[in-house]
């Protein structure tokens, strides 16, 4: 669900250039403006994968995360401050009612996710184009929000049963967490029609390339 956009032949923002598996854009020398990028997905689609990417490939877009605050506790090598600002629940309901986020949901009871405003006002003052990395519910949030300052992207397992393989694959939750995180993604899917682009991650070669296009024609 990938449209090609209105890009000049004269004077494309991309240069394809052939690659074994996959396509590359490679940015040309000339300035890009700085923007908002919401992703979303449910768990197990590749949404960081494919974040983490992008950022690693393109500094020249100077994408950076606007790191969201949580209640859960930190998973593997996770560092407070890096992926999550990982907040008790307590911390977070207090933040709550100050008025710090610009979205936030309880995804289940005392497991909070959220967005603060100041992280996000001060990446936009330095020239940087902010990242979301953030569940469907929030990226819904954000969009309506920042309205068309924004490019929201749902990204899409092929099935929910290709989800339940890749969270077992991860090796982190148990069986429980699995169901429960494979139902939830059964539901979430139904907002993928709320974001502006739909990205299928079936193959991630196609998905990087997909989702380098979807960023730079907006940035451009």
């Amino acid at each position: 669900m990938l449209s090609k956009g209105n890009c000049s032949s004269k004077e494309p923002p991309f240069q394809t250039i052939p690659s074994p598996g996959k396509r590359i854009y490679i940015k040309k020398k000339r300035k890009m403006k700085n923007g908002l990028l919401i992703f979303s997905a449910p768990s197990g689609s590749g949404k960081s994968t494919i974040v983490n990417w992008l950022m690693k490939e393109h500094p020249e877009l100077k994408l950076a995360f606007s790191i969201s605050c949580t209640s859960r506790a930190p998973r593997g090598t996770e560092q407070n401050g890096v992926e999550y600002f990982f907040l008790s629940p307590e911390e977070f309901k207090s933040k709550i009612e100050a008025d710090e986020f610009l979205e936030y949901e309880e995804v289940y009871q005392d497991r909070f996710y959220g967005t603060l405003k100041s992280q996000v006002e001060n990446q936009l003052a330095n020239g940087e184009s902010v990242i979301f990395d953030v569940d469907v519910k929030g990226g819904v949030s954000l969009k309506k929000y920042f309205g068309d300052r924004a490019l929201s992207i749902f990204i899409q397992a092929p099935s929910v049963q290709v989800l339940r393989e890749r969270l077992i694959g991860r090796g982190t939750d148990s069986a429980e967490a699995i169901d429960r995180r494979v139902a939830k993604a059964a539901e979430e899917m139904t907002y993928a029609d709320k974001f502006d682009r739909i990205l299928i991650n079936d193959d991630l070669s196609k998905a990087y390339a997909d989702a380098e296009q979807m960023v730079g024609e907006f940035l451009d």
